[in-house]
């Protein structure tokens, strides 16, 4: 895949009336930034040598895995590729950022120290919390005013509030730097899913968030709901900020999905132990014009999903559909409700052709294998992501026995994950949101490739999926089964409601793109309180 650049990340219309166009060949028109960086200090000046300087300096913080948070990411981008400002990333390592992150040259990673204080929970809980909260603040203390150059503005994640909010508070004041929250959800609610909500330690974290909250000296936020709960409870003034793909999420093409397929043939067909529907040795076939088989020679060119014969590459009928979902393996995710749904497909799917108990599996594996296609398709569901909860689902899913339902579950490179977005069939989101007012990163990742989705009811899920536009909602286990039937049903080729969802997906993923949302929302911001520190 192209390795994505600045140019192709700015590639998108920026909302300012004084901006003149300009083209890049086979992208959508963009415009300029210089209006926005000569009125500001994130402008560009000249040396005497005709070389630019770049002016201002940004430290992104992020208590937590960096490769793990996608938008803190994007922010970085777009602070180093949109506003010409030098990017400091603190936050802690584990999986690795996108590879634009760490081949800009304007951006430099800082990673701190984990703190695991496993054996000491077992003991005392609170007393755990209380001593990790501290350990974490002296890092980020250390990193923040003696690691890292003096910074302009702190652009922070929330959650984690407790220590992150008042250790940059402290940081920005001791460098006479501001800063600015962006608020993904909030933490005491998420405390609030393993400690209950009247706890004493979530109502001491709540009362923390709110008050290193206020001290802020701007705030951005994910939804219009969020902004409204801010403004009322809080006395926070926050700015929309809704999350967006960047570039890199598109749909994938043939040669992509037949590459990428052809990387994880191992994980998908050949996992340790696991003997399914996808498992059983497949025979390629030479498109969808012709039936006839390829010889076993030249199966170096075949995988699970597709054929390559020469310079062509087919997708073949009897494939499995492939259905995705990203999850952290935690609390707020039920990922019980995808399991119950699955073992309702496939015994649904057994009584409408008329299967009984009789009827053995390996025969109808064998007969798919050989290209025998059925009214109701085999899924595939692939899970990515790290988590606590991922151990005792795999156990759960090893004993489920199903006849035309198989899972993988796996971790990613940051550059695969928007290809396996592309190449699926349907995604799935089970993120029901601690607070109510969030709304699933995946989702938009999701759009972004044209992958319509099923995602899981709650209070602000409208303003990102439209129902039976761009995807579907689903309360209860049996209805997200009902769904699969619906959606499923003649695919490959004759699913009219899936191809009409993702005809929505296309088209919510081409109205809007992280580079102009982030242009048009968070740049004034920071221009602003750059502009007014340095008065």
């Amino acid at each position: 895949m192209e390795p994505p650049t600045g140019e192709r990340l700015a590639a998108r219309t920026l909302p300012h009336p004084h901006l003149t166009p300009s083209t890049v060949a086979g992208r959508r028109p963009y415009r300029s930034l210089s209006p926005w960086l000569q009125a500001s200090p994130l402008s560009l000046t000249s040396r005497s040598d005709g070389s630019m300087e770049k002016r201002g300096r940004v430290a992104v913080v992020v208590l937590g895995d960096i490769g793990r948070s996608p938008r803190m990411q994007y922010h970085a981008l777009s602070l180093a590729q949109q506003a010409h400002l030098e990017v400091d990333i603190v936050a802690n390592g584990g999986s690795d950022p996108h590879m634009a992150v760490k081949e800009n040259q304007s951006i430099h990673l800082h990673i701190m120290t984990s703190v695991n204080l496993q054996g000491l929970s077992k003991i005392s809980s609170p007393l755990a919390l209380l001593l990790k909260a501290a350990v974490h603040f002296i890092i980020l203390v250390w990193f923040l005013c003696l690691k890292i150059p003096r910074p302009d503005v702190f652009v922070v994640q929330n959650p984690p509030s407790v220590p992150t909010l008042a250790a940059v508070k402290l940081s920005s004041w001791l460098r006479r730097s501001t800063f600015i929250i962006d608020w993904h959800n909030f933490g005491y609610t998420l405390l609030g899913l393993s400690h209950g909500r009247g706890h004493i330690i979530v109502k001491i974290y709540h009362w923390f968030e709110k008050y290193f909250g206020r001290m802020a000296d701007g705030s951005l936020c994910v939804t219009k709901a969020m902004q409204h709960e801010l403004a009322q409870n809080w006395g926070i003034k926050a700015t929309v900020l809704y999350d967006e793909p960047p570039e890199f999420f598109h749909p994938a093409s043939l040669e992509e999905k037949h590459e990428l397929f052809s990387r994880l043939e191992n994980n998908i067909c050949h996992p340790n132990g696991i003997r399914d529907c996808v498992t059983t040795g497949n025979i390629s076939q030479r498109g969808p014009e012709s039936g006839a088989a390829i010889h076993w020679l030249d199966q170096s060119s075949d995988t699970l999903f597709s054929t390559q014969i020469g310079n062509e590459i087919f997708l073949k009928a009897s494939r499995p559909a492939l259905v995705v979902s990203s999850t952290s393996w935690t609390p707020d995710e039920d990922f019980g409700i995808l399991l119950e749904a699955a073992v309702m497909y496939d015994r649904r799917v057994a009584a409408a052709l008329n299967e009984d108990d009789s009827v053995e599996e390996e025969k109808i594996w064998t007969d798919i294998s050989n290209g025998k296609q059925y009214l109701y398709p085999r899924l595939l569901f692939i899970i990515t992501g790290k988590g606590p909860e991922r151990r005792k689902y795999e156990e759960q899913i090893k004993k489920l026995n199903l006849r035309r339902v198989a899972f993988r579950t796996m971790w990613l490179l940051a550059e695969d994950y928007p290809l396996l977005l592309g190449s699926a069939d349907l995604g799935v989101s089970l993120h029901t949101s601690s607070s109510g007012l969030d709304l699933p990163m995946k989702v938009v990742d999701m759009f972004g490739c044209g992958l319509p989705v099923c995602a899981v009811s709650f209070s602000c899920i409208t303003e990102l999926v439209e129902v039976e536009k761009n995807g579907l909602l689903f309360s209860t286990s049996s209805e997200l089964a009902d769904e699969f039937m619906m959606l499923f049903k003649g695919f490959p080729e004759r699913c009219d409601t899936l191809n009409s969802l993702r005809d929505g997906a296309l088209a919510t993923a081409s109205s809007a793109r992280w580079s102009t949302e982030w242009e048009t929302h968070a740049l004034p911001l920071i221009s602003e309180l750059i502009s007014g520190k340095q008065r």
